[in-house]
């Protein structure tokens, strides 16, 4: 593709011309990859430009090696056919970057980090618990795992399900469960499952004891409480509260800085824990759950902080240059993410060093005198542990042999502390064609100090430099121009400025270690401040009832001192002021403190230090004598002359906090506190500014004023209309509007998209969908063009999947167990929110009967559990969206191994198999069920036979009964105790239904009475119980149990309510119970709610 740009030979408005030069970059770019191990994977390469292209590929910055199982495809691409994991050097696992060259230079892409899929063993294993019934228990484990694993929990090898009433499985890895029952006691392992393998922890004993009675009145805790975590942008966070008391305490959210939670990406799981999903920057923050007891003031609070992790993006990238040999070149690169990116500049695919010529700065790539060598492809590079971003542009160094030569006798005379003068001689040599000077300067000390740079007339061979600091040593030289080029940069020369009066005192920081004293702080003023060096202090301070003054003079390498021997619980005014050689500076404002007492803590010893321009570091640390009974911490913060903000909760064992998202070069105060049950203690305070993210210089002439309120409005998934205002100032001349837009993040400055217009308004059309874009304005009016006005931000409306997602694969893992795993979508820009899996056998299929999942758009594998053996099934998946469903993908068949006995004899140890996932996970077909039915009805029989022996044993007085049973059901031994009534009609119904493979229980309904009760051993097993759900409920169901939406309060409140959910299993028998057993069992809540009973 051949295009043409606007070069600026000389710096405006010396001379123009046109130059047409092709460009490379890339069209795909290689993207992170999760691959099996043997398994073959492809990582995208192209790159488009003027032929020919050489390609070569880069695994952890070292020349990828081809052989005959990695090799390069004809379009650039990067093929393994069979991935390795052995270790060291011999694993293809690493960050690989393909760098792609010709004539006008190379450029590198961003980096895709390859893994094999793996599972390793459990870093924390759940551990044994004792709970007494009606409490909560909770069981952990950990694990790492590429991708993240599915973890689900079972109780004695049978698999719970994801969320109950009362059981909550978090996807942390966390079981929770409420309202413990007896039925509940038993032994519980972690299972973590992914596309590599699946593993299993070790088993957890769960004892149940009895509860005390009566139960007694328990103040709410939080046995269970939020964690510090860091999450990912678009990954989704959860917060575990977990708490105890009776009564049941209550569970409600809140955050730190009063704003309202997001309910669109938040919902409550189970009984109390906070998950979002989507999370973004805005959700960053602290959390706060609190316990309350129902109808008090009883409540117990924990938090939590959530920071939200992002991959870098430019704000601000560099622009091809033009420039002329011996001229100086400029880049600037901005990005921003979290952790903050680090910024590298690449020269045709390599890293620049900083030398005498090449300087880098802050975020700025300066080349001065250029030669030939530096014409290249320079490239910005940000990166962070999230990810990273390139932006290219190129240098195009344009000779010239008539050049003039060096500018002579170059010297410099202080003229004051912020002022020199700079004089020179023409050069010898061509000095008539000499059209201007540009006089370069910048600071003698340090490294990598920016230059700065003016274009004068050639009428002069003078210049004062008037917007010096004081104090400080300088370097200058100057440059000739001509239309053609420019000469060789002078002789240097060094002068230094003038010490002047500090501009200002110095922020005082005032704490008190003890009743009696007061530790005076404060940071040396900056060189700007200062404007020389500080020799003397003084510090002067009274009490707020007298007026006499007491001073001291301090030595000016002192930043603290210690005033001792003070009167406790009063209230004192301090103040400072700097000296240099020149004189006195002004004194500070007067600062307050008062002396502490004894009963609440004293002040932290606070350190602040600036990270970067929007962040700051606060350390503190209490004296050992003064930490003892401390809560916690209180954090505020706020700019200057601005309101305070809430206070940042922290713990007692924190010292360490980082405040970030602050404004550049602006001034802040800190103020810290620790509290104890008395209440808060003395605060330390202290005042910080952060320094500058970028220094940019006055131009040749002032600019115009950018273009002001813009407004960006999102007109359809392809179009934004853009509106925005002239600036206020008169002219008669014409003014044009250049538009800049690009998606956030662009990597390829030449794909930047500029418009021009002489209105005030425009539609951009041709977007991507579901794409957020940065738009910026600039004018120009006679010859000037302003700076870009801020960048105001708007996406466009996604689309709904085109698509299928792809590479559906099903794992049978096994014997009645399948995984199918997925890839999103094969196209750019789509948003997924869920998808949707139809699995069926080839008789369900025929028949239309497809059984459904839903999974989150972050989830790519589904389990399908309790499958049939010697069957065939067929899966299929689409994505979907909030603009709609997708394609299904392909049919994928899966054929279960036909190895389970069919006799039903033998499905009696899976009698516990009932209990299913809730959202959908498993489902029991009605053979299975009519299996199981009648295994248990037939182990029931046997236990009601040996209850008859035991109880009838040398008892044959009711044998006529046992003949009745006889006749009625041959085959079939009976024998017959103390009974006092006996109801044969539903007897004989009962077992009648048991020969036909089917019963039913009617609660309320006397079968046997007995004259003595009969207690179950904890040993023999209760009433079987199978938690069935219909299979369209899904966890993308937005009503399902266990989340609940929230208000627009802001706040989240779980009510207290009883465990209900006992569900009985159709085809399940029932056991003789006494009168007074039954009676007891249906007058209880727990069952009122859910049986009714039968008449008669």
């Amino acid at each position: 593709m051949l295009k043409c740009a606007l070069i600026l030979i000389l710096p405006p408005p010396f001379s123009a011309g046109v130059l047409c030069f092709s460009e490379l970059f890339f069209i795909k770019e290689p993207h992170d990859a999760t691959v099996m191990r043997k398994e073959a994977i492809i990582l995208d390469c192209q790159a488009h430009g003027e032929a020919p292209i050489d390609v070569r590929w880069l695994k952890n910055g070292v020349k990828v090696v081809e052989n005959e199982r990695v090799y390069l495809l004809s379009n650039g691409s990067l093929y393994i056919s069979e991935v390795e994991s052995r270790r060291g050097d011999k694993s293809d696992e690493g960050f690989y970057q393909c760098l792609a060259q010709n004539k006008y230079g190379a450029i590198l892409s961003q980096k895709a980090r390859l893994t094999i899929a793996s599972i390793s063993s459990f870093a924390i294993q759940p551990t044994s618990i004792v709970v007494t019934e009606g409490s909560v228990a909770r069981f952990s484990c950990k694990i790492s795992a590429h991708p993240p694993p599915i973890i689900t929990w079972e109780l004695n090898r049978v698999t719970l399900p994801l969320a109950t009433e009362r059981i909550t499985v978090l996807p942390s890895g966390v079981l929770q469960i409420h309202g413990v029952q007896r039925m509940d006691a038993g032994n519980y392992r972690c299972v973590a499952t992914n596309i590599a393998s699946r593993r299993r922890s070790t088993e957890a004993t769960l004892t149940v004891t009895p509860a005390p009675s009566p139960l007694l009145p328990q103040r709410p805790r939080i046995i269970a409480g939020p964690q510090n975590i860091s999450v990912s942008l678009h990954q989704s966070a959860i917060l575990e509260c977990m708490a105890t008391g009776n009564p049941r305490p209550i569970i409600s959210w809140s955050r730190a800085d009063s704003k309202s939670i997001d309910v669109y990406n938040t919902k409550v799981l189970g009984n109390g824990n906070l998950i979002i999903t989507d999370i973004k920057p805005q959700h960053g923050g602290v959390y706060m759950c609190r316990a309350s007891t129902p109808g008090t003031r009883n409540y117990t609070v924990a938090s939590a902080n959530v920071t939200v992790l992002a991959p870098p993006s430019l704000v601000e990238w560099p622009e091809s240059l033009t420039r002329p040999r011996a001229g100086t070149a400029r880049f600037v690169c901005q990005a921003e993410g979290v952790p903050t990116p680090q910024i590298t500049w690449l020269k045709n695919g390599e890293k620049v060093h900083s030398n005498g010529r090449i300087k880098m700065y802050n975020s700025k790539l300066v080349i001065n005198q250029i030669i030939p060598e530096d014409d290249a492809i320079y490239q910005c590079q940000a990166e962070n542990e999230q990810g990273s971003v390139l932006s290219m542009a190129r240098l195009i160094v344009v000779m010239s042999e008539d050049r003039p030569s060096a500018p002579r006798n170059i010297r410099a005379d202080t003229v004051s502390s912020s002022a020199i003068l700079l004089a020179w001689e023409r050069p010898l040599y061509n000095s008539d064609k000499v059209i201007a000077y540009s006089v370069h300067y910048m600071k003698a000390e340090g490294l990598n100090n920016e230059e700065y740079q003016v274009v004068i007339g050639n009428d002069t061979t003078r210049y004062i430099i008037d917007d010096l600091e004081p104090a400080r040593n300088y370097t200058f030289y100057v440059v000739a121009y001509m239309p053609m080029g420019a000469s060789r940069m002078s002789d240097h020369v060094f002068q230094h400025t003038l010490e002047d009066v500090p501009l200002r005192a110095p922020e005082l920081s005032l704490t008190s270690r003890s009743p009696t004293d007061i530790q005076v702080s404060w940071q040396p003023l900056p060189d700007k401040l200062s404007r020389g060096r500080v020799s003397t202090y003084r510090l002067s301070y009274r009490t707020s009832a007298e007026n006499t003054v007491s001073q001291m003079e301090l030595p000016g390498e002192k930043t603290h001192h210690l005033l001792e021997n003070l009167q406790p619980d009063t209230i004192y005014l301090l103040r400072i002021a700097a000296a240099t050689s020149v004189g006195w500076g002004e004194q500070s404002a007067w600062t307050s403190h008062r002396t502490p007492k004894a009963s609440i803590p004293l002040a932290p010893e606070l350190h602040l230090e600036p990270l970067n321009c929007t962040t700051i570091l606060a350390r503190w640390q209490l004296a050992p004598r003064n930490s003892a009974g401390v809560l916690g911490y209180r954090l505020f913060y706020h700019e200057e002359s601005q309101p305070e903000n809430s206070p940042v909760q922290l713990r007692a064992s924190d010292n360490t906090h980082i405040i970030g998202g602050l404004d550049p070069r602006k001034k802040y105060h800190v103020k810290l506190l620790a509290y104890n049950f008395i209440g808060d203690g003395y605060q330390a305070d202290q005042t910080i500014s952060t320094p500058g993210c970028v220094s940019v210089r006055d131009r040749l002439v002032p600019p115009p004023p950018p273009p002001h309120n813009v407004y960006a409005k999102t007109n359809s998934s392809t179009a934004v209309f853009l509106h925005w205002g002239r600036p206020a100032f008169t002219s008669s001349q014409a003014v044009n509007y250049t538009i800049r837009c690009n998606p956030v993040g662009l990597q390829n400055a030449s794909l930047v998209l500029y418009l021009q217009t002489r209105e005030q308004s425009l539609l951009v059309r041709d977007l991507e969908p579901n794409t957020k874009y940065e738009f910026a304005i600039r004018l120009h009016i006679d010859q000037l063009s302003s700076p870009w006005s801020p960048v105001v931000y708007q996406s466009t409306f996604p689309e709904a999947p085109m698509l299928p997602p792809s590479n559906v694969k099903v794992t049978l893992i096994e014997e009645d167990t399948a995984l199918v795993s997925w890839k999103p979508p094969d196209e750019p820009n789509i948003a997924v929110t869920h998808y949707t899996i139809l699995y069926a056998s080839r008789n369900e299929w025929i028949a239309g009967e497809w059984q459904v999942l839903q999974r989150e758009g972050t989830i790519t594998m589904a389990l399908l559990e309790n499958l049939r053996p010697g069957q065939v099934y067929l899966v299929k998946v689409s994505a979907s969206n909030n603009m709609g469903d997708g394609p299904f993908s392909h049919t994928a068949e899966l054929s279960v191994r036909a190895d389970l006995s069919s006799d039903p004899r033998n499905l009696t140890a899976l009698s516990s198999s009932f209990i299913a996932f809730s959202d959908g996970f498993y489902h029991l077909d009605q053979k299975s069920m009519t299996g199981i039915t009648v295994g248990v009805c037939i182990a029931l029989i046997c236990i009601i036979i040996c209850a008859f022996i035991i109880v009838c044993r040398g008892k044959n007085r009711y044998l006529v009964c046992l003949n009745m049973a006889t006749a009625q059901f041959p085959g079939v031994s009976f024998l017959c105790s103390d009974v006092t009534f006996i109801n044969w009609r539903n007897i004989f119904s009962v077992l009648q239904n048991m020969r036909h493979g089917s019963t039913s229980y009617l609660p309320g309904t006397t079968v046997l009475t007995y004259k003595e009760e009969l207690s179950p051993s904890p040993d023999q097993p209760t009433t079987l119980q199978a938690l069935l759900r219909h299979p369209s409920d899904t966890e993308g169901s937005s009503n399902s149990e266990g989340s609940h939406a929230t208000g627009d309060s802001g706040r989240y409140s779980h009510d207290e309510t009883e465990m209900t959910n006992l569900s009985s299993a159709l085809g399940t028998c029932a056991y003789s119970l006494s009168g007074r057993e039954l009676d007891e069992r249906v007058n209880t809540p727990l069952l009122n709610k859910k049986l009714q009973p039968a008449a008669g």
